[in-house]
Order: C-alpha cells, then sequence, then structure tokens
C-alpha cells in the first residue's frame, strides 16, 4: 500500500507504481523525475511508442476512452498513483475506482471536471465567482449562431473537449459561424458535440500560474507568460513582468481553483491580465505545456514538484534561479520526424534542446523545445530564438 515518505525498489513486490494515462512529452518528463525517486512507471497512450513509453518500465496502448481497456490495464497494474496527464480519459472509471479506495492524481474529480470546458467554467464562474470571459454553452450550430449574436463578434468557438487549439476558431463574423461549428466538431478530441461561445476579451498579455499542491501546502510558481496561436503555445517564458496587485490577483485565483479541485500535484492556472485586472481561461490538473520554460529557469522544473508533489513529498520554496525563454519546435507535413543543426544550435550560451522523440507527424505536430536562460528575459529570448533559428526539421 502506498505511503508518502516511503519508496520501493522497481521491479519488486515492493515497488512504487505509478500509472501514466498519457504519455506525451510533458509525461516522458514526469516518468523520468518520478525515476529519479525510485518508481516503477507504466506509461500508456492510444499509440504505440509515444515519447514516455521511450523512458517507462512497461507501457500499453488502448484508446483512453475506453473504459474496459481501462480497466483491464488497471486491474492487471495494480497501481499506487494513477496520473492522468491528457484530458481524453475515461473518466468515469477513475471517480468509480477512486471511491473504492484507488488513489487518482489529483483527483478522480479533478480530471473529470476538467476533462470538458463546461465542468471547469461554470466551476470557476458559477461556484467560486471567478472573472472569466462572457460565455454559452451550445448543443448546435444554430444555438452557436445565436450565442454569437448575444456575445457579439468577435467570438471563440471551441469544443467542450479538445485541447492545444484543436477545434477551436476566432468567428469574426456571423457568416463564419457554420464553418467554425463544423471545425469544432472535426477537432474535438472526444468525439464531436457540445461547445463553448467565448466572448472575446480584450488583453495585455496571457500567464500561467503554475500552482503545486503539496504536503507542506498550496505554493505558485513565479508566473509564466505565454504567446499561443490557435489555442496551441508557441513560446513561454518566466518569470513575466506584472504589478505587485496583479500578481497578487492572479495568485489568489489560482490557489482558488487549485483549492476547489483538491489533491495533490501541480495545476496550470491559464489568465488574461488586462492592466491590473486578471481574469480566469482555463486550467489543467497536471503540468502544463508552457511550463516546459522551467526546464531552464527554476532549480525544480514543474515536472520535479509534480513528482514530489503525487508522492505525497514536500515542495521547496519556488524561485526562479534565471530567466529563461522557450520556443516550440513545430513539425509540418507526413513521416517520420528528423531534427538537424544541434550542432550550431547548442553553441547559443545557456541553451538546450528537448527532442520529444515522438514516432510521426501528421500534418504539423510540437516535436521538441528550444530553452534558454539569460541575465533578462530578453536576453533569454534572444538566445531561445537563436537557438531554434538554427534548426530544420524534415519528414522521412
Amino acid at each position: 500500500m502506498f505511503s508518502p515518505g516511503i519508496l520501493g525498489t522497481p521491479l519488486t513486490a515492493r515497488a512504487t507504481r505509478v500509472l501514466l494515462l498519457g504519455s506525451g512529452e510533458l509525461g516522458k518528463e514526469v516518468a523520468i523525475e518520478l525515476q529519479r525517486l525510485g518508481c516503477e512507471v507504466i506509461a500508456c497512450d492510444r499509440y504505440q511508442d509515444a515519447p514516455a513509453m521511450q523512458v517507462a518500465h512497461r507501457s500499453h496502448v488502448f484508446p483512453m476512452l475506453d473504459a474496459l481497456s481501462l480497466r483491464r490495464v488497471i486491474a492487471a497494474e495494480k497501481p499506487d498513483l494513477i496520473v492522468p496527464e491528457i484530458e481524453a480519459i475515461a473518466t468515469d472509471v477513475l471517480v468509480e475506482l477512486e471511491a473504492q479506495g484507488q488513489r487518482v492524481v489529483p483527483t478522480a474529480r479533478a480530471a473529470k471536471l476538467t476533462m470538458n470546458r463546461e465542468g471547469i467554467r461554470r466551476l470557476a464562474a458559477e461556484e467560486l465567482r471567478l472573472p472569466t470571459s462572457p460565455y454559452r454553452f451550445v448543443g448546435s450550430a444554430a444555438e452557436a449562431e445565436t450565442a454569437g449574436r448575444e456575445l457579439g463578434y468577435p467570438c471563440v468557438l471551441k469544443p467542450i473537449m479538445s485541447s492545444s487549439g484543436h477545434g477551436q476558431s476566432v468567428v469574426k463574423t456571423p457568416a463564419d459561424m457554420s464553418r467554425a461549428w463544423q471545425v469544432a466538431q472535426d477537432g474535438a478530441r472526444a468525439g464531436a458535440g457540445r461547445c463553448i461561445v467565448e466572448g472575446f476579451v480584450s488583453f495585455d498579455y496571457e500567464i500561467t500560474m503554475l500552482t503545486v499542491s503539496a504536503a507542506n501546502g498550496v505554493l505558485c510558481c513565479p508566473p509564466v507568460g505565454h504567446v499561443q496561436i490557435d489555442g496551441d503555445y508557441r513560446e513561454s517564458w518566466q518569470p513575466c513582468a506584472m504589478s505587485p496587485a496583479a500578481l497578487a490577483r492572479a495568485e489568489e485565483i489560482a490557489k482558488k481553483v487549485v483549492g476547489a479541485l483538491g489533491g495533490w500535484g501541480i495545476f496550470g492556472v491559464e489568465c488574461f491580465v488586462r492592466g491590473e485586472e486578471v481574469i480566469f481561461s482555463e486550467v489543467s490538473p497536471r503540468p502544463h505545456d508552457t511550463g516546459l520554460v522551467t526546464l531552464g529557469s527554476q532549480a525544480w522544473s514543474e515536472f520535479a514538484l509534480h513528482a514530489r508533489a503525487i508522492l505525497g513529498l514536500p515542495v521547496p520554496a519556488i524561485r526562479v534561479v534565471r530567466p529563461g525563454f522557450s520556443v516550440a519546435l513545430l513539425g509540418h507535413g507526413d513521416g517520420v520526424p528528423e531534427i538537424s543543426g544541434l550542432d550550431r544550435a547548442l553553441a547559443v550560451p545557456e541553451s538546450q534542446v528537448r527532442w520529444f522523440g515522438k514516432p510521426e507527424c501528421r500534418g504539423h505536430r510540437r516535436l521538441g523545445v528550444a530553452v534558454a536562460t539569460g541575465d533578462t528575459v530578453d536576453e533569454a529570448r534572444d538566445r531561445a530564438r537563436a537557438c531554434a533559428g538554427e534548426l530544420s526539421i524534415r519528414m522521412l
């Protein structure tokens, strides 16, 4: 039985077994950190040779939304901890198993609520009374058109079950809504269905408050600024300059959301900032892609903090050691990715490249990240962009 502060030896009867549901690049970093602490890691995903599978002790391939397959794997592996690393999972199974004593990170309720935008938006706006963009939930193209008229144009249409910008559109005119609805249906990760229409929010910048809930309390990392295009992260930096009032409000919002979701682990709380006003956007109950910058900027990356927290261990005081900047490396086309130019890229001072090892690319996909540090965020930005600029990605 799992006990905080006691860890067994991998591949023995007393191993501390962690089952990852989702094995992408973020899961890979979590797997590495868990193994550093002596955990036995089992990686699961819908496709073979996902990044975390390449470093895990064992792996399983099955559709994450298939309740029967999920039950079968959990029964076979008997994990001490189940760690959802993606949104699209058969969360009702996790809720049922948690009620029977299974530990789910951070909680099965958090995984279920954040799997779709409706659950988390209603929690934030209607229960916690946090400021959010105006919104409507819709179940048809006709309802989306009505919502667009009520909220005004431009507005944003998103599937309630998606991530990384899949199915998301900025709808500029009423004539664009029908096409945006179809894009949302095609891009939804858990099948076509309901969507959210959000009123457009004018903001100065976006941030992620990486917030860790651990045995010794709830702590916020220094804010991470980021740029998104079509709902997908392209660059991030830490620390993001904020006024003291805005930072205090952002930390307050993040801690309220994390407290309401409960459990241990790191959460990525996304917010819009306009002057000193902070508006809640979304939350992920797991490491966040914009937090890849912490691989260089913090003594303990978001992945290391997550591993410690979910194992019931205290986390240290969090601070930026060096200002950092990250640039996502995107692949375009179909095939097996190959990267070149690493010799020139890594000649850039204080730079590093993480090549995720994804087995294929279809269309466009985030395949790696360039991270750099410097005396200032501006210097780190110039280095990260220079590092990324030396790299070439092609499909074989």
